[in-house]
């Protein structure tokens, strides 16, 4: 807050001399000292072998030329970044006291009473309603200041990293070992903030999304070419949508008592699982066996296998999610990749609404799990291509998420002319005999050119995992 960022731009003078008077010694060297080693006056084996160590002075000389020049840029880029971080932070502290807040010098936010006549105050602290709202209002205003105090620390190690990328000899062969930059290159990101938060990925997976969506376009790009793989796998295009059951389903586990007829569900579940594994139905099979299992642990859904093995669901999943909004999410990317230069690529973060799909209305998944939630999320990324011409195409995944319930007043037919109540299949629930488990899923991450006319199409040919009820995957049976 009271840092005198001053001295930044101070330093970043005192550079930008010392690049000038390196690129005076390096002329002066080059006509006094290396011009002597090419003239006609020294020839032979020793003027030989000088020429090879003056050159590689001189160039010494021109690459810490360079190397200050660049860092003097780099001071200059850090103070103009810092004082309009250091405003946000100011501008942050004084909206919170104007909205009430107090602000400590450690940057603790509280809930300034003392601004407060003594029955105004008295009235706040004895209304559960207004104590709430007071909480609340503490909480939003901590977060925003803390955000802003993040972006210091972000900018301080973009800075960090920026000086000592710059200061770092990138040749070896040079005839020099730790000598002077002499090709020192600018950070690609567009900021020192946006590079310390590209360096900070979070290593809880639950974070990675919010940061993953709080980063710049032309960041995004940057850290795809650098570690796209890594991303993608550690989970940067989960969806941000927050799944949670319609319902309670069919209430407590492990409630009630079991009675015999509890006991003869049981036997017929058991066998309807096991038929699965004969009638080619293992995924119905798998998520019949989890329930019986009755660990309520949750279960990953083979949504690969789900869309190989359905194309009417397929085609339907990408009419819903894809085709309805593309045309909006290839106008967002366009829009960024303007604003950022139109010179370099950019990613943005799309994301469909979530869908109650219940096109699956018969065979294996409509046993497995029937009517769910389902939606779309991936990347759309902008590249400039020679003529600097941009090229959009899209990157996605299909979610999904159930829960394996049973309903009230509904029933199943099963392979083999068998019909149970779903109230029966609930109870061995209720009895401790099984479990509900919530099920989610995600495919494959599949591509598509935004900027050609064909229409958007998930292939299909990923069969999944095979296996009987024993080989677990997660599956969903909700509302069926």
């Amino acid at each position: 807050m009271t840092t005198d960022l001053g001295k930044l731009a101070t330093a970043a003078t005192k550079w930008s001399d010392m690049a000038e008077q390196f690129r005076k010694l390096a002329i002066q060297y080059k006509r006094d000292v290396h011009g002597v080693s090419l003239g006609p006056s020294w020839v032979g084996v020793s003027a030989q072998a000088a020429n090879g160590r003056f050159d590689v002075t001189l160039k010494e000389f021109q690459g810490a030329q360079a190397e200050a020049k660049a860092i003097s840029t780099a001071l200059t880029d850090a103070h103009t970044q810092l004082v309009a971080i250091q405003k946000r932070l100011k501008t942050a502290r004084t909206d919170a006291i104007q909205a009430g807040m107090a602000i400590s010098e450690q940057g603790n936010v509280s809930y300034d009473y003392a601004r407060l006549s003594p029955t105004e105050s008295s009235t706040i602290q004895h209304d559960p309603d207004l104590q709430e709202g007071v909480r609340k209002a503490i909480a939003s205003w901590t977060a925003h200041i803390a955000q802003a105090v993040q972006a210091a620390t972000d900018a301080d190690d973009g800075i960090r990293m920026a000086l000592d990328s710059l200061t770092r000899d990138t040749n070896f062969l040079d005839g020099t070992i730790n000598g002077f930059n002499r090709n020192p290159s600018p950070s690609g990101y567009p900021s020192f903030e946006e590079a310390g938060k590209a360096e900070n990925i979070p290593k809880d997976r639950a974070q990675l999304g919010d940061w993953w969506r709080s980063l710049a376009p032309a960041t995004r790009a940057v850290l795809l070419q650098e570690r796209g793989d890594e991303l993608k796998n550690s989970g940067i295009l989960d969806p941000a949508y927050k799944w949670k059951p319609a319902d309670e389903g069919a209430g407590e586990f492990n409630s009630e008592d079991p009675t015999p007829s509890d006991l003869g569900y049981l036997a017929l579940a058991q066998s309807i699982s096991a038929a699965g594994d004969i009638t080619g139905e293992t995924a119905a099979s798998r998520n019949m066996e989890h329930y019986l299992r009755a660990t309520g642990d949750p279960l990953e859904v083979d949504v690969d296998k789900m869309l190989n093995d359905n194309p009417d669901y397929r085609s339907h999943a990408v009419q819903t999610h894809i085709t309805s909004q593309q045309e909006d999410w290839k106008k967002q990317a366009l829009d960024e990749y303007r604003k950022a230069g139109g010179d370099r690529p950019v990613v943005i973060p799309v994301e469909s609404e979530k869908f109650g799909n219940n096109e699956l209305n018969s065979g294996e998944w409509f046993h497995a799990i029937g009517s769910h939630q389902q939606n779309v999320s991936g990347m759309v990324t902008v590249t400039p291509d020679g003529n600097r011409e941009p090229k959009v195409s899209l990157d996605y995944q299909v979610n999904i998420w159930d829960r394996y319930n049973w309903d009230e007043g509904k029933q199943t037919q099963f392979p083999g002319g068998i019909t149970i109540e779903d109230k029966e299949m609930a109870r061995l629930h209720k009895v401790g005999f099984a479990q509900e488990f919530d099920m989610r899923g995600s495919s494959s991450v599949f591509h598509h050119d935004l900027g050609g006319d064909a229409s958007p199409q998930i292939p299909s040919g990923e069969s999944g995992r095979e296996g009987t009820r024993g080989d677990v995957s997660r599956g969903d049976e909700e509302n069926r």
